[in-house]
């Protein structure tokens, strides 16, 4: 997993698979740079560009906004829902809601530790989108935040169904700490001047993406003769540098440990947003060059199993990971796919939470993944029949 939001841990499982990955990443960009014509060529450097422009420079904002809080309020869970059962799987659903999975592993954590019951863990879990949530609030504020409320109140009303009909003390943990298991290690460190000067790039960035939000043509106002296309070659510098410092270290073996509040708000954000900005720029590039490459019409293609596409989004939200369901919310808000298909995907899938939920106790990640299913299906179709059908 990557090194995202307070007490995560990267599993050898979960390293490896975003190792992999990033070794994919590198054959990909080898044989397109070899391969390439200059229409691919504008695409790839206008998709990297919108990546950070219109995501990075928000999901970075609004992480900087919430460790600052995170910090500085510095609020003791274990007291807070101690001995308040109905509290604590309504606080547990507000915290997977959350843009991100930070709040679910924050309740993650407290469930290795046997603080709290298993329909917590069904409600966090239920209630997060993970890292595509901050996608869709970037590029559809409205549906975004309308897909939060529902992810909360299934959530809620997930865990507390799962309370009463297993009771609080099903697959109720004893108390191991998350901290234990093994996590691979390197030489690896983060450098504190790229640091810095990742956040002086970001300054403008945000600033670009604000104006981009008011749908203003940001080329018109910066044109110059030095550089063609002035916004997009800054988006695309900025953005390359946000996928070279994320691959490297993880091809290197990156020294991953549990990230805490009290770490620097600056390298976590940094991290977290770099993880979030790789997989933005996979799922745009996977869009954008499977139409331009394959000449293929996905909404075509997809039509032809209309009916199917709610259960679709809910089967990839089985996937571990955020990336495939930063693809499927790529694809909604490119109309590819309907509104209830990106609901049903919110709801099932557990984003980079699930890494942790394996690795702690297998059997009650692959249950909570299942019961989180069940609602996902009902929701979306419910939607499905009675706007979309």
């Amino acid at each position: 997993m990557s090194q995202i939001s307070s007490n995560i841990v990267v599993t050898p499982f979960a390293l490896k698979y975003q190792q992999m990955l990033s070794y994919l990443f590198l054959i990909i960009a080898a044989f397109l740079f070899f391969n390439i014509d200059n229409d691919t060529w504008i695409i790839i450097k206008s998709a990297i560009a919108d990546a950070y422009i219109n995501v990075t420079s928000f999901v970075a904002g609004t992480l900087l906004i919430f460790f600052f809080l995170e910090n500085f309020f510095n609020i003791d869970l274990n007291r807070l829902l101690h001995n308040k059962p109905k509290l604590e799987i309504l606080v547990s659903s507000g915290l997977g809601a959350l843009p991100g999975c930070g709040g679910a592993i924050i309740v993650l954590t407290q469930y290795s530790r046997g603080k709290i019951s298993f329909g917590s863990v069904v409600a966090t879990l239920t209630a997060t989108m993970g890292d595509a949530a901050f996608l869709l609030i970037a590029k559809d504020p409205k549906i975004g935040f309308l897909i939060m409320i529902i992810g909360f109140f299934v959530g809620f009303i997930s865990g507390v169904l799962v309370n009463k009909i297993h009771g609080k003390s099903f697959m109720k943990m004893n108390g191991c700490d998350i901290i234990r298991l093994n996590c691979k290690t390197s030489d690896y460190k983060a450098s504190k001047t790229l640091d810095i000067f990742w956040i002086i790039l970001l300054i403008p960035g945000i600033i670009l993406g604000v104006l981009s939000a008011f749908q203003i043509n940001l080329e018109e106002y910066f044109v110059n003769n030095i550089i063609e296309d002035p916004i997009t070659f800054f988006g695309f510098l900025a953005g390359t540098l946000c996928l070279i410092m994320w691959i490297i270290p993880l091809i290197s073996g990156l020294k991953y440990s549990p990230s805490k509040p009290d770490q620097p708000i600056l390298r976590r954000t940094v991290a977290d947003t770099n993880f979030i900005t790789t997989w933005v720029v996979l799922a745009f590039l996977t869009y954008e060059l499977t139409v331009h490459l394959g000449n293929i019409n996905l909404e075509t293609m997809f039509q032809s199993y209309y009916i199917l596409i709610p259960l679709i989004g809910v089967l990839i939200g089985f996937l571990p990971g955020c990336g495939p369901q930063i693809l499927v919310t790529t694809l909604y808000l490119n109309g590819i796919i309907p509104l209830a298909a990106q609901i049903g995907n919110a709801i099932s899938n557990d984003g980079d939470a699930l890494f942790p939920a394996i690795a702690l106790h297998p059997k009650a990640a692959l249950i909570a993944t299942i019961y989180s299913g069940v609602p996902a299906i009902i929701v979306s179709y419910a939607y499905f029949f009675s706007f979309e059908f």
